[in-house]
């Protein structure tokens, strides 16, 4: 089937399949969050990206692989509902940014800085530290050696704006600043975006809007 990036909580997982990477995608919870599982396809060694809920439809995408570790895209809670009771079952190494793991009750193994490198496997995945959600928000950066790059965002780029910063203009203006130099600068059109919630865009799609959302403030 071709992937859409179209899932809804109750429903099935949408997999995009790459030539090194397969990405399953899964909407979780009272607040529709996505969590994405990548799997190796050279070593079926696999990562989720935000153990955000429902810990039993989790587990069973995870399937009898297990994982061997989770990333944490920030402190808000409804993006590590089931962290706990996941890495309990599977025994994964925890991955979170460093200035957001204080406010992650399942202690991080790892604390990530701008520019780490995560692998899963033989795929590379680069983070991104973005300030203004939270402090410590990270993207994830697949650099597809075979196509255009995929980029795991959590909840600081969407379909139509950056992440909430709570009416806050500092706030606003840093996360802005860095989604423009870190992710639009760096990155080309083709770029395909996995946010935290609702389905996904290209960063083609959302670079026209950039003024707009400068001038509105949100």
């Amino acid at each position: 089937m071709t992937y859409s990036g179209a899932v809804k909580v109750g429903g099935p997982a949408s997999v995009h399949e790459l030539t090194d990477l397969m990405i399953s995608k899964a909407a979780v919870g009272a607040m529709n969050n996505n969590a994405y599982l990548l799997r190796c396809r050279a070593t079926g060694e696999q990562l989720l990206i935000d153990a955000a809920a429902e810990p039993e439809m989790l587990l069973a995408l995870i399937g009898d692989d297990g994982i061997t570790s989770v990333v944490t895209t920030h402190q808000h809670g409804d993006h590590w509902q089931a962290l706990a009771q996941v890495v309990g079952a599977t025994g994964a190494r925890t991955y979170a940014g460093r200035y957001d793991a204080e406010g992650i009750p399942v202690p991080t193994d790892v604390l990530v800085e701008d520019g780490d490198t995560i692998t899963v496997g033989r795929v590379e995945l680069t983070a991104r530290h973005l300030t203004g959600h939270t402090p410590g928000s990270i993207a994830l950066v697949y650099d597809d050696p075979h196509g255009a790059p995929h980029l795991f965002t959590g909840d600081c780029l969407f379909p139509g704006g950056i992440g909430n910063t709570q009416q806050d203009p500092e706030a606003f203006a840093s996360l802005l600043h860095d989604v423009e130099t870190k992710l639009f600068d760096r990155l080309p059109d083709e770029t395909w975006v996995y946010p935290g919630h609702g389905n996904d865009t290209t960063l083609g799609e959302e670079r026209p809007q950039l003024p707009e959302w400068r001038a509105r403030g949100w």
